[in-house]
């Protein structure tokens, strides 16, 4: 049965994966903070190479679950394990951040998100709704947007029900006024859907032979779906 969305007020969209692929940043980032640290904290460098600091990244995700909502903390707290680690001064933690969080708002575009969300922005208010810390000003689409709702900010990740109702209060609409657009299927489409959403399923190179789900839009890109909405 073709998806047939009810009247929609706004749309909530994930980032990452949906509006750029995230890996090729954050590997462009880590360089980056390999970078810097050979340069002010050497003696991490002369112990931890890329897979090793990815390693530390790692431990931190299971050892400190209460940081799982909150990347940019996750991520401070695995450079200071690292300088902590060779005895460096732990007070470059944050400085070696930013570095890598600057890189990380370095983001290549799918060749469809631009002109999608010009098309999209000019009918509907959109909300930015990560899981990530991707930065809409500093990436340069804020203007697009009228804000941002991401985990660290919620206290809890997509798929937990309390992020996306944080995102329709933000938009002053019912949930099922809202329209969430993202590319995971558990985390942004059952998630959504969960929280009284409609949902669109953004399928980059998915074929005919996967498997389909129900009561979503499913599409190769954005602009497929901005056209199938008359946007």
């Amino acid at each position: 049965m073709p998806w047939s969305p009810q009247p929609i007020r706004a749309l909530t969209l994930d980032l990452d994966d949906t509006l750029w692929p995230v890996l090729p940043t954050i590997v462009r980032a880590e360089a980056a903070l390999q970078r810097w640290l050979a340069v002010h904290a050497p003696a991490v460098g002369e112990r931890f190479d890329l897979a090793a600091m990815r390693a530390m990244r790692e431990a931190v995700a299971r050892e400190r679950c209460d940081l799982a909502h909150d990347l940019s903390a996750a991520r401070r707290e695995t450079i200071r394990r690292l300088l902590a680690a060779v005895g460096e001064d732990e007070a470059l933690a944050a400085p070696a951040f930013e570095v890598f969080f600057a890189e990380r708002q370095q983001v290549e575009f799918y060749a469809d998100a631009l002109p999608a969300l010009e098309r999209l922005a000019a009918r509907w208010p959109l909300l930015g709704l990560s899981n990530g810390n991707a930065d809409l000003q500093r990436i340069g689409i804020g203007q697009r947007f009228i804000g941002s709702v991401n985990a660290r900010e919620a206290g809890v990740c997509k798929p937990d029900r309390r992020i996306f109702v944080l995102a329709c209060e933000r938009l002053r609409c019912a949930p099922h006024e809202v329209l969430h657009v993202g590319d995971d299927l558990v985390l942004d489409v059952r998630g959504a859907i969960g929280a009284g959403l409609q949902a669109a399923w953004l399928r980059r190179g998915a074929t005919s032979r996967d498997a389909a789900e129900p009561h979503c839009w499913q599409g190769p890109d954005l602009l497929t779906l901005a056209e199938r909405l008359g946007a």
